[in-house]
């Protein structure tokens, strides 16, 4: 698969693998299941893999550390800290203080096992504490070895910048696809500025773009979209009409609407880095594949003028994912 520079002599697969969804979110974990499509992923070339402390309260990052034994020097591991949940719990708060940062690193290492993180998330930022402190414990991480590079999640461009001055940021990480373009505006062109890669989450607007979902019925009672609003009445019938455009393009190049959506997010840039997450081999080999893919400069243009920044119907989160964003 394809190479894209990450930070500090890091290169990493142009798609990724985001994993949150084998811990929570998107109904019922299977670790079997889930350590399966870890070890296909690594087969097929993925080298980028995402977690976060709270995915799971923990959990997610134990089941890293198993996929990890005898394999850590062929991934490349991201993970993250700052929201704070009690375990089963949506409501959350976010700590970036610097006495938390310390230790929320040292609890990760832990249960990942691993000596050192690839790259190291402020997940959110609670804006009562300046960004500088936040970045100032993260860097004194990196020079103790603990972490190589930093990252932020969901930041304003001028957070980006203010804590860019106090320690290179290697990377971005916001929701964005086809039907969520708000980094188009500001980040991504300051991260560009600032020589930033951009991560995107989401990158299938949580399967919308797949044309898997068609009404909230299919989604397992446990399933966050259920709260989402744009899996809500009204929304919904909205934004099933915005995927159209991608379904047309994907039976006019006989490919999945997924690779479409990924396919279009890779033509964004080499700065781009898309995570897609699954819990299952089919559709990781799905999105794997859409590394092959290219579309033309028309079919990029035609895409993007289908589904403008704006387009889609509801917010992103219920009002408690809303926290932080933007920060």
């Amino acid at each position: 698969m394809e190479q894209r520079a990450l930070d500090g002599g890091i290169a990493v697969s142009a798609i990724g693998l985001g994993c949150m969804g084998m811990s929570e979110f998107y109904g019922p974990a299977d670790d079997e299941q889930s350590l399966a499509v870890l070890e296909r992923a690594l087969e097929l070339g993925v080298t980028h893999y995402d977690t976060a402390d709270m995915y799971g309260s923990g959990h997610n990052e134990r089941l890293l550390a198993r996929f990890l034994a005898g394999r850590r020097g062929r991934v490349a591991l991201a993970t993250k800290f700052g929201i704070v949940r009690k375990p089963g719990e949506y409501a959350r708060t976010i700590d970036t203080s610097p006495a938390y940062v310390r230790r929320a690193c040292e609890e990760s290492l832990k249960r990942l096992g691993v000596e050192v993180i690839d790259l190291y998330y402020a997940h959110r930022l609670n804006p009562a504490v300046p960004v500088e402190d936040t970045v100032g414990a993260m860097a004194e991480l990196v020079r103790e070895g603990k972490v190589r590079g930093l990252g932020l999640c969901e930041v304003s461009a001028a957070t980006l910048r203010r804590a860019h001055a106090v320690h290179p940021i290697a990377a971005v990480q916001s929701e964005y696809s086809l039907w969520t373009r708000d980094v188009e505006d500001e980040v991504l062109p300051a991260c560009r500025e600032l020589g930033v890669r951009l991560v995107a989450y989401a990158p299938l607007g949580r399967g919308m773009l797949t044309g898997a979902v068609t009404s909230r019925e299919q989604l397992a009672e446990n399933d966050f979209r259920r709260l989402s609003p744009r899996f809500q009445d009204g929304n919904l019938d909205a934004n099933l009409r915005l995927v159209e455009a991608v379904k047309t393009l994907a039976e006019a190049k006989r490919c999945a609407p997924g690779q479409i959506a990924l396919a279009w997010l890779l033509a964004q840039g080499p700065d781009i880095l898309p995570i897609p997450g699954t819990k299952r081999i089919r559709y990781l080999e799905e999105n794997v594949g859409a590394a092959a893919l290219r579309l033309t400069p028309e079919e990029v243009a035609a895409l993007s003028a289908a589904l403008p920044r704006g387009a889609a119907a509801g917010d992103r989160y219920p009002a408690e994912g809303m926290k932080g964003l933007n920060a």
